[in-house]
């Protein structure tokens, strides 16, 4: 319990240290986004922020926010408080994965005892995950869509974004046949190929 204790909080401590600096990055791009706009949304957007942001989006045929200047305004707003709440829940679920990761190798291990604290973080990083997803995949879209030739840090962020996200899907799914030994290795398997993309896009973002 001691190494637990000591692995997360060099895990927070490390996030803490670079949260600052990542947040002023996000800020930065999310001010370019806002100038000098052409059009009141980008030519390209994903089905997520369609649904709900697009011209003919829920929120457009609802009512609730026409598509105006003045709404639109207040949508980057929003933008910029999901899209930062969706770094720092980032950071906290990447500790929670950290720990989470220790304490399910010493179950490998046969310490049974832990299983309750496994599947108690197991709980938090799902919620954390999830959440954080949403605010990415729903927020309002920017003004502009920008092409960028070659790969670049926002791109290497999503695919690694699509890898993460199909293996924790999959790890969810085999956590109820983890104890069958057919099913452990994989299940072991689609949680390090989660954590492994998910520190990735993570740090990715830094560069």
């Amino acid at each position: 319990m001691k190494k637990l204790v000591l692995v997360v909080s060099i895990s927070f401590l490390c996030i803490g240290n670079s949260f600052g600096q990542d947040i002023d990055s996000l800020l930065l791009m999310l001010e370019t986004e806002s100038e000098a706009p052409t059009a009141l949304l980008p030519d390209r957007m994903m089905v997520t922020q369609r649904i709900f942001w697009g011209e003919k989006g829920l929120l457009r045929t609802t009512g609730i926010l026409p598509l105006t200047e003045s709404n639109r305004i207040k949508e980057l707003k929003i933008r910029r408080t999901m899209l930062v709440t969706h770094q720092l829940l980032g950071y906290a679920t990447l500790a929670g994965m950290i720990a989470q990761g220790v304490v399910g190798q010493r179950l490998y291990q046969g310490e049974g005892q832990l299983g309750d604290l496994h599947e108690g973080l197991a709980g938090a990083v799902n919620v954390g995950y999830f959440t954080g997803a949403a605010l990415s995949l729903f927020s309002p879209p920017p003004l502009i869509s920008r092409q960028v030739k070659g790969l670049n840090s926002i791109k290497a962020h999503k695919i690694l974004a699509s890898v993460h996200m199909s293996a924790m899907i999959a790890t969810n799914i085999l956590a109820d046949k983890a104890e069958d030994p057919r099913y452990a290795k994989i299940h072991r398997a689609a949680a390090f190929t989660a954590f492994g993309a998910f520190a990735g896009a993570t740090i990715v973002m830094k560069f």
